[in-house]
């Protein structure tokens, strides 16, 4: 009787200590992510990169073209893209920086009778209370330098630490796809006893390539109804602007305004009235709530098997942990959580948190009562069941 009452103690005393260990580790984790948040956000654009370009280096190996010599056109190309589009962009901005006195003085032409009404209002306030305008104090105001740019660049650190991570991940990207077969295989001989390595290494492509493809298809086609919409106003270049635009507003939560702001600078110079940049306005919002709210589920949403609610928690933590490149990358992050909470029964609770429809639980999940249970390599839809040797 006292060893039938001491072994369930024990028990929830090494379920206690198990929690608190896993606590650790996942705090140490996070900090991790944090301080080192450079190496993190580098290898992960690095592995995201390879496997969104390994296609085409499989297609060039079938013209008998060697796979180090493959990848490295594919990298090369991409690098001198990369250049030439930053080239033209740092053109376009120079040239928008020169116009500024232009916008500025637009702007202050636009706003100039709201200011007036504001100031008509404060007349009017003051006169009706003289004793509290004439003991009116000058107050000294210390203006504090905005936050937004230090989000910016959270996780890239300065200009040398995004110069320094878009200089790795080319040579990354090359040695990953040169050494797919060896990197399987490490995988294979690490993890092939507690899952089916092959199964995740598949879910885990076609979650990259489904996430990457739904957001240039959805991209593309609010690009396309932008392109149009400011071609009907006639505005000079509108083919960048709507492009740029579109783009912009897969961006969650700041995209919007983004891609707002990007047209309507350019009406701003053109136009004297405020129907233009209402048309521009109503057009951007408008496709952003159709993008959020109906495409992105029915496109990305079946390609990432992960919940709205997970979606828009992963992206508030990953933007807290890594500022816009953790907007950026959230997502495909918590996607790929999800995918590793499936290849282990014991973490199905994790994975219907972040998944949109979850799954039952075994009563017969607890491997820590009966630990000769075996895992049955997970299946395309999660884990199939486990079964005595």
């Amino acid at each position: 009787m006292m060893r039938s009452s001491a072994e369930p103690l024990q028990s929830r005393l090494l379920s206690r200590i198990a929690w608190l260990l896993w606590a650790i580790v996942l705090g140490l984790l996070m900090a991790f992510c944090f301080f080192a948040s450079s190496f993190c956000i580098t290898l992960l654009l690095a592995a995201f990169l390879a496997i969104l370009v390994d296609p085409a280096v499989s297609h060039l190996e079938r013209w008998h073209i060697p796979r180090s010599a493959s990848a490295g056109i594919i990298i090369v190309a991409g690098v001198l893209s990369f250049c030439f589009l930053t080239y033209a962009s740092y053109n376009r901005i120079s040239d928008i920086a020169e116009t500024m006195p232009q916008y500025a003085d637009r702007i202050r032409d636009v706003i100039r009778p709201f200011n007036q009404k504001i100031a008509r209002v404060q007349e009017t306030a003051g006169s009706l209370n003289p004793e509290a305008s004439a003991k009116k104090v000058a107050e000294v105001k210390i203006k504090e330098p905005p936050s937004w740019p230090s989000y910016i660049i959270r996780g890239v650190g300065p200009v040398w630490g995004a110069i320094i991570i878009i200089g790795v991940v080319p040579f990354l990207m090359f040695f990953n796809l040169i050494g797919k077969e060896q990197m399987n295989q490490r995988l294979k001989s690490s993890l092939g006893t507690i899952i089916d390595v092959p199964q995740f290494i598949a879910r885990v492509t076609n979650m990259v390539r489904g996430f990457a493809a739904g957001n240039l298809v959805i991209g593309s086609a609010m690009a396309a109804a932008t392109v149009l919409v400011l071609l009907a106003l006639k505005i000079p270049g509108a083919v960048i602007l709507g492009v740029v635009s579109g783009f912009l507003n897969l961006i969650p939560f700041l995209g919007v305004i983004l891609a707002v702001l990007v047209p309507c600078a350019a009406a701003l110079l053109q136009f004297n009235t405020a129907g233009p940049l209402a048309i521009i306005l109503i057009t951007v919002v408008c496709l952003h709530i159709i993008s959020a709210n109906l495409l992105i589920p029915k496109i990305i949403g079946s390609r990432v098997s992960i919940g709205p609610v997970a979606a828009t928690a992963g992206i508030l933590f990953w933007g807290w942990l890594w500022g816009v490149m953790g907007i950026l990358l959230a997502v495909p992050l918590t996607a790929l959580i999800k995918i590793v909470a499936d290849c282990h029964p014991s973490l199905i609770h994790v994975s219907n948190l972040l998944a949109e429809s979850p799954r039952p639980v075994p009563s017969f999940i607890d491997s820590s009562r009966d630990p000769i249970y075996k895992t049955i390599p997970f299946t395309r839809k999660g884990f199939s069941a486990r079964v005595r040797p």
